[in-house]
């Protein structure tokens, strides 16, 4: 089959497209992919750059999220038959193979049926950014009614699901972007406020906006920082939710005084530590946002396209540009 992959870490430059071997046979509770499109996401670049820091192996297939159509079922497989358009978050960690290519052996926990109404280039730029700002929100910081919530680059994959997440849940949303043009993006799918961080101070205006409370959750998607930042945002006994390691340095004493529950969010973890049960709770997450899609009220927005072959022009795109919304890769 056709894949992109790499033999050592590096620049995109390390990535390479052509023949694999494919995928032979499922395992009991696996199913065989055969991948119409995969979606980028940053996470792939760290693995790329520095692939000692995961359990991979060479030569690794990059990739976490994809959509396809239902090849071939092992022998426990239950839920899903030859023939069904599904979509999933899987890591290529711990044997197993990424994305980037035309076949891919997945998990059955860890798949959903694809939206009808969307097609393969939406479902697989959603699965991994559903699934974090979804536990972000709902599973680590309790979300509810009336809330206020901070979501730190809100034009970003992670952050753009996490607005349309939480005016669903029905808080109000605040979101820190770079550029009038993202403001205008964000405003479009929900966001209440809109702070341009390069020219505004973001602790000062959420105060003022939250007429000097604070807000009740801040989801800090940047780190260092930004997520000290978010200490001085939150209002007493709320929450901060982050997808990134603190940095050494950071000064907790804020945190402590106002009592906040702090929390990470690695979506990762299910297949990082073969927790079936946490699985088939995140394919459970995408059904329901399945539901939500298919309903027109969550949607995914695709910055750019590019084919398998194209995929150093992809991660570059991704990393030196910062678009609003995802970057997809199409598998003919």
């Amino acid at each position: 089959m056709k894949a992109v992959y790499f033999e050592k870490g590096g620049a995109s430059e390390v990535l390479q497209y052509g023949e694999v071997n494919t995928p032979c046979s499922c395992g009991e509770g696996q199913l065989l992919v055969r991948i119409q499109a995969a979606g980028i996401n940053p996470i792939d670049c760290k693995i790329r750059a520095a692939p000692d820091r995961f359990p991979v192996s060479f030569p690794v297939i990059p990739g976490c999220d994809g959509a396809g159509i239902v090849e071939a079922v092992g022998e426990k497989v239950t839920m899903f038959k030859p023939g069904d358009a599904v979509y999933f978050s899987q890591p290529g960690f711990n044997r197993r193979q990424g994305t980037y290519a035309e076949y891919a052996l997945v998990d059955e926990g860890l798949l959903a049926e694809k939206p009808h109404s969307i097609s393969y280039e939406q479902a697989a730029a959603a699965p991994l950014v559903l699934i974090t700002a979804w536990e972000a929100l709902h599973g680590r910081a309790r979300i509810s009614a009336g809330q206020t919530v901070l979501i730190h680059a809100g034009a970003g994959g992670v952050g753009h699901v996490a607005i349309q997440l939480a005016k669903l849940a029905g808080a109000h949303v605040i979101t820190t972007v770079s550029s009038d043009e993202k403001a205008g993006f964000v405003k479009r799918l929900g966001a209440d406020k809109t702070i341009n961080y390069l020219i505004e101070d973001v602790p000062e205006t959420v105060k003022h906006w939250t007429d000097g409370e604070g807000v009740d959750i801040a989801f800090d998607t940047v780190g260092g920082p930004v997520l000290q930042s978010c200490f001085d945002c939150v209002k007493t006994y709320g929450d901060v939710v982050t997808i990134l390691q603190p940095a050494v340095d950071t000064d907790w004493r804020e945190a402590r005084l106002r009592n906040l529950r702090f929390s990470f969010e690695l979506m990762l973890t299910p297949v990082l530590l073969e927790l079936d049960n946490a699985k088939q709770h995140q394919g459970r997450i995408l059904q329901r946002c399945a539901a939500l899609m298919e309903a027109g009220k969550l949607n995914i927005e695709i910055a750019k396209s590019f084919s398998l072959a194209e995929v150093v022009a992809a991660h570059d795109y991704l990393e030196k540009q910062h678009p609003a919304g995802k970057v997809v890769l199409t598998v003919e």
